[in-house]
């Protein structure tokens, strides 16, 4: 049974993810939730932003804001934070260690989340050296977002960012080169944006619900010597390095912000 998320929970920040959260924590009636941003971007329909935190402490404080700006964001927030409050993390970069330095007394979790949250279809990275209480509490607070996953080692963060937590932004340029592909093939160019939006979510919602390998999943779409063989003729050979190196990219820009 998971347990209950303690409330008030108080969300600073609500930019993309903040806001994608947010909005699957009202959709499943959690609250309340204090939103404490000046400028929110992406506040879900219903929803009040505050620029000052509310009165009293929260239960949860859910860190979401900018990580080149976050010591300034708490900075009103630091008198408010004690022991009883789980602080929870989002920011990509930020080791619990730098998050101890100005919460010293409270339980921490680090968390990476990703857009798909948006609609509870997302994947979120959890890591926390508090326990199973904060534990208990993160798997309720995210769950609402998609699945999640544990981490038994902080410094895996790096290499979670690069594949999950940028990996939809990845998805979504494939599905801007294949319909440009579909353009030059003679497609229409809306004709060829759909074909490929709904070839990728097909696909992707197929690789969700078989629980064969996804080369098992290929390999019943590639007849011998057909045309499916014949793109991936062309395709797989580079695919495999240009990935490499983009999550290597990916994670070595979240080692820069973390050093």
């Amino acid at each position: 049974m998971t347990a209950a998320v303690p409330a008030p929970v108080w969300l600073l920040g609500c930019g993309n993810m903040g806001g994608a959260l947010l909005a699957r924590w009202l959709a499943e009636g959690m609250g309340p939730v204090a939103v404490i941003d000046p400028q929110p971007r992406a506040l879900p329909p219903g929803a009040v932003a505050s620029a000052t935190p509310p009165e009293g402490s929260p239960d949860v404080l859910v860190l979401a804001v900018k990580p080149q700006a976050w010591r300034a964001a708490v900075a009103p927030l630091l008198d408010r934070v004690g022991p009883l409050t789980l602080v929870v993390s989002v920011m990509a970069g930020v080791t619990t260690d730098e998050l101890a330095a100005l919460f010293p007394r409270s339980p921490l979790v680090r968390a990476m989340p990703n857009t798909p949250a948006a609609i509870g279809q997302g994947v979120t990275g959890l890591y926390t050296s508090a326990g199973d209480i904060a534990q208990g509490a993160a798997e309720a607070l995210f769950g609402p977002a998609g699945a999640t996953v544990w981490l038994d080692a902080e410094t895996d963060f790096d290499a979670l960012t690069a594949v999950s937590g940028s990996g939809p932004a990845y998805v979504f340029a494939f599905i801007e080169a294949l319909a440009a592909a579909g353009v030059a093939a003679g497609l229409d160019p809306v004709l060829a944006m759909r074909l490929a939006r709904g070839t990728v979510t097909g696909a992707a919602a197929l690789a969700a619900v078989d629980p064969a390998p996804a080369g098992t999943l290929r390999e019943r779409v590639t007849s011998p010597g057909g045309t499916t063989a014949a793109g991936l003729a062309v395709l797989q050979p580079g695919l495999a390095p240009v990935l490499a190196e983009t999550v290597a990219a990916a994670a070595a820009r979240s080692r820069a912000l973390s050093g």
